[in-house]
C-alpha cells in the first residue's frame, strides 16, 4: 500500500503507523454521572465497540519515519484503495 503524504509525497506504508478510527466521536462529559450506568455504557461503546463494515473508512495514520504528521486517510478496507489523504488540523 502506498500513501501520498501531503508533505513528503508518495511513500510506502512501512513509514506510517495506524492510529485508529477517525470517525469515532468521544462521548460528551456528564458532570455528576461518573458512577451511573448511562455514562459507563457510553464509554464502553466508545472504547470497545466498532462496526467493522466493509467499504470506506476514515483512519488516523502517523507518518512516523517521515515528517511525523498525523494524517486522515479515507480508505476502502475491502481492497486497501486510498481515495483521500488529509493533514489533521
Amino acid at each position: 500500500m502506498r500513501i501520498n503524504c501531503p508533505h513528503c509525497g508518495e511513500r510506502g506504508n512501512a513509514e506510517f503507523i495506524y492510529q485508529g478510527d477517525a470517525s469515532v466521536q468521544r462521548p460528551a462529559p456528564r458532570l455528576g454521572d461518573a458512577g451511573e450506568s448511562g455514562a459507563s455504557a457510553d464509554w464502553l461503546d466508545y472504547v470497545y465497540t466498532r462496526s467493522n463494515t466493509p467499504g470506506l473508512h476514515r483512519e488516523y495514520w502517523l507518518h512516523t519515519y517521515g515528517c511525523r504528521a498525523l494524517l486522515v486517510l479515507t480508505r476502502d478496507v475491502s481492497n486497501h484503495a486510498i481515495s483521500k489523504v488529509e493533514a489533521v488540523r
